[in-house]
Protein backbone atom coordinates (compact mmCIF):
# COMPACT_ATOMS: atom_id res chain seq x y z
CA UNK A 1 0.00 0.00 0.00
CA UNK A 2 1.29 3.08 -0.71
CA UNK A 3 1.12 5.60 2.19
CA UNK A 4 0.80 9.26 1.89
CA UNK A 5 0.40 10.78 4.73
CA UNK A 6 -0.74 15.16 5.41
CA UNK A 7 -0.79 17.09 8.12
CA UNK A 8 -2.21 20.72 8.76
CA UNK A 9 0.95 23.17 9.10
CA UNK A 10 1.39 25.45 11.80
CA UNK A 11 4.41 27.76 12.00
CA UNK A 12 7.75 25.81 11.15
CA UNK A 13 7.05 22.82 12.71
CA UNK A 14 6.59 20.74 9.76
CA UNK A 15 9.99 20.32 10.04
CA UNK A 16 10.01 17.61 13.18
CA UNK A 17 6.29 16.48 12.68
CA UNK A 18 7.55 15.53 9.08
CA UNK A 19 11.09 13.71 10.67
CA UNK A 20 9.01 11.34 12.87
CA UNK A 21 6.22 10.37 11.04
CA UNK A 22 8.11 9.55 8.03
CA UNK A 23 10.37 7.42 10.64
CA UNK A 24 7.78 5.76 12.57
CA UNK A 25 5.41 5.36 9.19
CA UNK A 26 8.24 4.37 6.50
CA UNK A 27 5.58 6.53 4.48
CA UNK A 28 5.57 9.17 2.28
CA UNK A 29 5.02 12.74 3.63
CA UNK A 30 2.67 15.09 1.58
CA UNK A 31 3.37 18.75 2.77
CA UNK A 32 0.72 20.95 1.69
CA UNK A 33 2.14 24.73 0.20
CA UNK A 34 2.63 26.58 3.08
CA UNK A 35 0.14 28.76 4.71
CA UNK A 36 -0.79 32.09 2.77
CA UNK A 37 -3.86 33.96 1.57
CA UNK A 38 -4.32 31.06 -1.02
CA UNK A 39 -4.97 28.58 1.88
CA UNK A 40 -7.58 30.47 4.47
CA UNK A 41 -9.13 31.07 1.25
CA UNK A 42 -9.81 27.93 0.20
CA UNK A 43 -10.53 26.48 3.73
CA UNK A 44 -13.33 29.59 4.24
CA UNK A 45 -14.80 28.38 0.84
CA UNK A 46 -15.79 25.15 2.39
CA UNK A 47 -16.15 25.58 6.35
CA UNK A 48 -19.47 27.14 8.37
CA UNK A 49 -19.38 30.87 8.41
CA UNK A 50 -18.89 31.07 12.16
CA UNK A 51 -16.32 28.66 12.93
CA UNK A 52 -12.85 29.80 13.82
CA UNK A 53 -9.91 30.33 11.46
CA UNK A 54 -7.55 27.42 12.69
CA UNK A 55 -10.57 25.45 11.39
CA UNK A 56 -10.27 27.30 7.96
CA UNK A 57 -6.88 27.33 7.98
CA UNK A 58 -6.48 23.65 8.47
CA UNK A 59 -9.11 22.29 5.66
CA UNK A 60 -7.18 24.46 3.57
CA UNK A 61 -4.51 22.36 3.88
CA UNK A 62 -6.03 19.09 3.63
CA UNK A 63 -7.49 20.02 0.25
CA UNK A 64 -4.29 21.16 -1.00
CA UNK A 65 -2.67 17.88 -0.02
CA UNK A 66 -5.49 15.82 -1.42
CA UNK A 67 -4.63 17.72 -4.81
CA UNK A 68 -1.22 16.90 -4.37
CA UNK A 69 -1.96 12.93 -3.66
CA UNK A 70 -2.40 12.73 -0.57
CA UNK A 71 -4.53 9.42 0.97
CA UNK A 72 -4.00 9.62 4.74
CA UNK A 73 -5.28 12.86 6.87
CA UNK A 74 -4.10 13.21 10.01
CA UNK A 75 -5.52 15.49 12.89
CA UNK A 76 -3.79 16.68 16.37
CA UNK A 77 -5.37 19.72 17.38
CA UNK A 78 -7.05 20.01 20.39
CA UNK A 79 -7.13 21.89 24.00
CA UNK A 80 -10.62 23.65 23.46
CA UNK A 81 -13.38 23.01 21.03
CA UNK A 82 -11.49 22.87 18.13
CA UNK A 83 -10.23 19.04 19.59
CA UNK A 84 -14.37 17.72 18.47
CA UNK A 85 -13.63 19.26 15.10
CA UNK A 86 -12.25 16.05 13.33
CA UNK A 87 -15.64 14.39 12.41
CA UNK A 88 -16.56 17.52 10.70
CA UNK A 89 -13.33 18.52 8.60
CA UNK A 90 -14.18 14.57 7.80
CA UNK A 91 -17.58 15.07 6.59
CA UNK A 92 -16.73 18.09 4.50
CA UNK A 93 -13.76 16.20 2.59
CA UNK A 94 -16.11 13.76 1.84
CA UNK A 95 -19.27 15.57 0.69
CA UNK A 96 -16.21 17.55 -1.60
CA UNK A 97 -15.61 14.25 -3.27
CA UNK A 98 -12.35 12.57 -1.78
CA UNK A 99 -10.77 9.61 -0.98
CA UNK A 100 -9.30 9.34 2.09
CA UNK A 101 -8.34 7.67 5.58
CA UNK A 102 -8.68 10.04 8.60
CA UNK A 103 -6.96 9.93 11.54
CA UNK A 104 -8.11 11.44 14.58
CA UNK A 105 -5.09 11.31 17.15
CA UNK A 106 -6.61 13.42 19.64
CA UNK A 107 -7.94 11.75 23.14
CA UNK A 108 -10.04 13.45 25.84
CA UNK A 109 -8.93 16.31 23.86
CA UNK A 110 -5.58 16.14 23.88
CA UNK A 111 -3.29 14.24 21.23
CA UNK A 112 -2.26 11.24 22.17
CA UNK A 113 1.00 9.36 22.12
CA UNK A 114 -0.73 5.91 22.81
CA UNK A 115 -3.14 6.87 18.92
CA UNK A 116 -0.06 7.86 17.18
CA UNK A 117 1.99 4.68 18.05
CA UNK A 118 -1.32 2.47 17.02
CA UNK A 119 -1.79 4.46 13.96
CA UNK A 120 2.19 3.96 13.19
CA UNK A 121 1.98 0.73 13.89
CA UNK A 122 -0.99 -0.08 11.54
CA UNK A 123 0.82 1.45 8.77
CA UNK A 124 4.49 0.01 9.28
CA UNK A 125 4.11 -3.51 10.99
CA UNK A 126 7.78 -3.75 12.29
CA UNK A 127 7.47 -0.47 14.42
CA UNK A 128 8.18 -1.51 17.50
CA UNK A 129 8.10 0.65 20.81
CA UNK A 130 11.98 1.34 21.17
CA UNK A 131 12.08 2.75 18.04
CA UNK A 132 9.11 4.47 17.95
CA UNK A 133 10.37 6.24 21.14
CA UNK A 134 14.14 7.05 19.49
CA UNK A 135 12.62 8.77 16.52
CA UNK A 136 9.75 10.80 19.02
CA UNK A 137 12.43 11.82 21.07
CA UNK A 138 14.50 13.02 18.25
CA UNK A 139 11.50 15.49 16.90
CA UNK A 140 10.68 16.72 20.69
CA UNK A 141 14.24 17.42 20.70
CA UNK A 142 13.83 19.62 17.58
CA UNK A 143 11.47 20.85 18.78
CA UNK A 144 12.32 22.22 22.07
CA UNK A 145 16.25 23.53 20.56
CA UNK A 146 13.69 25.64 17.72
CA UNK A 147 11.53 26.96 20.36
CA UNK A 148 14.51 28.16 22.20
CA UNK A 149 16.01 29.51 19.31
CA UNK A 150 12.78 31.54 18.29
CA UNK A 151 12.55 33.06 22.34
CA UNK A 152 15.68 34.52 22.37
CA UNK A 153 15.64 35.67 18.84
CA UNK A 154 12.07 37.41 19.24
CA UNK A 155 14.03 39.15 22.64
CA UNK A 156 16.98 40.24 21.19
CA UNK A 157 16.28 40.71 17.43
CA UNK A 158 15.82 44.49 17.50
CA UNK A 159 19.04 44.74 19.81
CA UNK A 160 21.08 42.88 17.37
CA UNK A 161 24.32 44.98 16.41
CA UNK A 162 23.98 42.44 12.88
CA UNK A 163 20.00 41.27 13.34
CA UNK A 164 20.55 39.64 9.65
CA UNK A 165 22.62 37.19 11.18
CA UNK A 166 20.13 35.79 13.21
CA UNK A 167 17.71 35.16 10.22
CA UNK A 168 20.71 33.53 8.40
CA UNK A 169 21.85 31.32 11.23
CA UNK A 170 17.76 30.03 12.18
CA UNK A 171 17.53 29.24 8.48
CA UNK A 172 20.98 27.26 8.58
CA UNK A 173 19.39 25.65 11.75
CA UNK A 174 16.22 24.75 9.91
CA UNK A 175 17.94 23.30 6.75
CA UNK A 176 20.09 20.96 8.86
CA UNK A 177 16.64 19.69 10.94
CA UNK A 178 15.22 18.94 7.45
CA UNK A 179 17.73 16.62 6.74
CA UNK A 180 16.26 12.85 6.42
CA UNK A 181 18.58 10.93 8.79
CA UNK A 182 19.27 12.32 12.47
CA UNK A 183 20.88 11.27 15.55
CA UNK A 184 20.14 12.47 18.89
CA UNK A 185 23.96 13.36 19.67
CA UNK A 186 23.72 15.21 16.39
CA UNK A 187 20.83 17.01 17.23
CA UNK A 188 21.98 18.46 20.47
CA UNK A 189 25.57 19.16 18.82
CA UNK A 190 23.46 21.11 15.75
CA UNK A 191 21.73 23.25 18.62
CA UNK A 192 24.65 23.90 20.75
CA UNK A 193 26.80 25.13 17.58
CA UNK A 194 24.15 27.47 16.86
CA UNK A 195 22.66 28.57 19.62
CA UNK A 196 26.38 29.82 20.73
CA UNK A 197 26.55 31.73 17.31
CA UNK A 198 23.17 33.20 17.98
CA UNK A 199 24.29 34.40 21.16
CA UNK A 200 27.86 35.39 20.01
CA UNK A 201 26.26 38.71 18.11
CA UNK A 202 26.46 41.99 19.69
CA UNK A 203 23.45 43.15 21.70
CA UNK A 204 23.06 47.20 21.76
CA UNK A 205 22.01 48.29 25.45
CA UNK A 206 19.28 50.54 25.08
CA UNK A 207 17.45 51.16 27.89
CA UNK A 208 14.18 53.26 26.32
CA UNK A 209 13.76 49.92 23.84
CA UNK A 210 9.65 48.81 23.82
CA UNK A 211 9.03 45.80 25.10
CA UNK A 212 5.69 44.21 24.50
CA UNK A 213 4.26 40.90 25.55
CA UNK A 214 1.96 38.98 22.93
CA UNK A 215 -0.63 36.42 24.69
CA UNK A 216 -3.63 34.92 23.10
CA UNK A 217 -5.03 31.99 20.79
CA UNK A 218 -2.47 29.22 20.12
CA UNK A 219 -2.75 29.52 16.66
CA UNK A 220 -2.79 32.91 16.39
CA UNK A 221 0.77 33.50 18.71
CA UNK A 222 2.49 30.18 16.41
CA UNK A 223 1.28 30.82 13.20
CA UNK A 224 2.61 33.98 11.84
CA UNK A 225 0.19 34.01 8.54
CA UNK A 226 -2.54 33.76 10.90
CA UNK A 227 -1.80 36.87 12.35
CA UNK A 228 -0.58 39.00 9.49
CA UNK A 229 3.24 38.76 10.42
CA UNK A 230 2.15 40.49 13.53
CA UNK A 231 5.92 39.78 15.28
CA UNK A 232 7.65 40.43 12.27
CA UNK A 233 6.16 43.99 12.12
CA UNK A 234 6.83 44.91 15.58
CA UNK A 235 10.42 43.81 15.44
CA UNK A 236 11.27 46.21 12.64
CA UNK A 237 9.89 48.96 15.04
CA UNK A 238 12.45 47.82 16.95
CA UNK A 239 10.10 46.36 19.61
CA UNK A 240 11.31 43.48 22.08
CA UNK A 241 8.72 40.57 21.86
CA UNK A 242 7.90 38.13 24.99
CA UNK A 243 5.76 35.35 23.91
CA UNK A 244 5.28 31.81 25.58
CA UNK A 245 3.06 29.93 23.78
CA UNK A 246 5.08 27.37 21.70
CA UNK A 247 4.84 23.94 21.23
CA UNK A 248 7.20 23.10 23.68
CA UNK A 249 4.94 24.43 26.33
CA UNK A 250 2.11 22.93 25.01
CA UNK A 251 3.21 19.39 24.79
CA UNK A 252 5.92 19.32 27.64
CA UNK A 253 4.79 21.74 30.30
CA UNK A 254 0.86 22.57 30.15
CA UNK A 255 -0.31 19.92 32.27
CA UNK A 256 2.08 20.88 34.94
CA UNK A 257 1.48 24.40 35.31
CA UNK A 258 -2.10 24.76 35.67
CA UNK A 259 -2.22 24.28 39.63
CA UNK A 260 0.72 27.31 39.60
CA UNK A 261 -1.47 29.10 37.36
CA UNK A 262 -4.40 29.30 39.15
CA UNK A 263 -2.55 29.32 42.79
CA UNK A 264 -0.98 32.91 41.49
CA UNK A 265 -3.88 34.55 39.99
CA UNK A 266 -6.43 33.59 42.91
CA UNK A 267 -7.20 37.43 43.27
CA UNK A 268 -8.66 37.45 39.56
CA UNK A 269 -10.10 33.66 38.84
CA UNK A 270 -11.02 30.46 40.45
CA UNK A 271 -11.11 28.04 37.37
CA UNK A 272 -9.17 27.19 34.59
CA UNK A 273 -10.52 29.43 31.27
CA UNK A 274 -10.00 26.83 28.76
CA UNK A 275 -7.29 26.31 26.16
CA UNK A 276 -5.21 29.10 26.82
CA UNK A 277 -7.06 32.08 28.42
CA UNK A 278 -5.45 30.79 31.56
CA UNK A 279 -1.76 31.58 30.64
CA UNK A 280 -2.89 34.79 29.12
CA UNK A 281 -3.91 36.10 32.13
CA UNK A 282 -1.15 34.66 34.32
CA UNK A 283 1.51 35.76 31.73
CA UNK A 284 -0.03 39.45 31.55
CA UNK A 285 -0.21 39.65 35.43
CA UNK A 286 3.48 38.91 35.52
CA UNK A 287 4.62 41.17 32.84
CA UNK A 288 2.47 43.96 34.79
CA UNK A 289 4.75 43.85 37.41
CA UNK A 290 7.82 43.40 36.04
CA UNK A 291 7.04 46.93 34.21
CA UNK A 292 5.93 45.82 30.77
CA UNK A 293 5.38 48.57 27.96
CA UNK A 294 2.31 47.36 26.59
CA UNK A 295 0.57 44.10 25.80
CA UNK A 296 -1.17 42.83 22.27
CA UNK A 297 -3.85 40.36 22.89
CA UNK A 298 -4.52 38.23 19.57
CA UNK A 299 -6.99 35.40 18.94
CA UNK A 300 -8.87 33.76 16.25
CA UNK A 301 -12.64 35.27 15.64
CA UNK A 302 -14.76 34.02 18.52
CA UNK A 303 -12.31 31.96 20.21
CA UNK A 304 -14.66 31.67 23.92
CA UNK A 305 -11.34 30.79 25.88
CA UNK A 306 -9.93 34.34 25.33
CA UNK A 307 -13.11 36.27 25.44
CA UNK A 308 -13.31 35.12 28.93
CA UNK A 309 -9.90 35.94 29.81
CA UNK A 310 -10.59 39.69 28.23
CA UNK A 311 -12.35 41.41 31.12
CA UNK A 312 -10.05 39.71 33.63
CA UNK A 313 -7.26 41.69 31.67
CA UNK A 314 -9.20 44.63 31.58
CA UNK A 315 -9.08 44.83 34.99
CA UNK A 316 -5.00 43.67 35.53
CA UNK A 317 -4.66 46.60 32.35
CA UNK A 318 -6.50 49.19 34.98
CA UNK A 319 -5.02 48.19 37.99
CA UNK A 320 -1.18 48.69 36.57
CA UNK A 321 -1.76 51.07 34.44
CA UNK A 322 -0.19 48.82 31.13
CA UNK A 323 -1.96 49.61 28.05
CA UNK A 324 -3.65 46.12 26.10
CA UNK A 325 -4.40 46.02 22.22
CA UNK A 326 -7.30 43.91 21.26
CA UNK A 327 -6.74 41.91 18.15
CA UNK A 328 -9.41 39.64 16.60
CA UNK A 329 -8.25 37.52 12.97
CA UNK A 330 -10.45 35.81 10.87
CA UNK A 331 -10.53 34.50 7.18
CA UNK A 332 -11.48 38.59 6.12
CA UNK A 333 -9.35 40.63 7.40
CA UNK A 334 -8.67 43.93 6.88
CA UNK A 335 -4.43 44.19 6.82
CA UNK A 336 -4.33 47.97 6.36
CA UNK A 337 -6.92 48.71 9.43
CA UNK A 338 -5.02 46.48 11.51
CA UNK A 339 -1.84 47.72 10.80
CA UNK A 340 -3.02 50.92 11.49
CA UNK A 341 -4.27 49.95 14.84
CA UNK A 342 -1.03 48.28 15.05
CA UNK A 343 0.95 51.83 14.36
CA UNK A 344 -1.19 53.74 16.49
CA UNK A 345 -0.68 51.45 19.61
CA UNK A 346 2.94 51.59 18.82
CA UNK A 347 3.45 55.46 18.82
CA UNK A 348 1.41 55.54 22.13
CA UNK A 349 3.49 53.21 24.11
CA UNK A 350 6.81 54.86 22.83
CA UNK A 351 4.98 58.46 23.71
CA UNK A 352 4.63 57.11 27.14
CA UNK A 353 7.60 55.64 27.52
CA UNK A 354 9.67 58.72 26.45
CA UNK A 355 7.61 60.84 29.27
CA UNK A 356 8.81 58.09 32.04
Amino acid sequence: MNNKISFPHIGNYYIPIRYIIEKITNGEVILPPINNRETIELGEKYSPNTICMPFKYNLGNYINALNQGATILIQAGGGCIYGYYAELQEQILENLGYNFTFVNLIKDNHISIIKLYQFAKYINEKLNIFVFTYYLIQGILMIIFMDKIDKYIRINFASAKNSKAFAIYKKNLLIIYSRKNQRIYKIIKTHLKYNKKIKSIPLIDNKAQIRILIIGELFSLMETTASNNLEEKLIKQGIKIYRYTDLTYLLLKKRFSQSIIIKKTKKYMKYRLGADGSESVYHTLNHCKSGIDGIIHIKSYGCIPELNAIPILNTISKEYKVPILYLSFDGENNVANIDTKLEAFCDMIKARKKEK
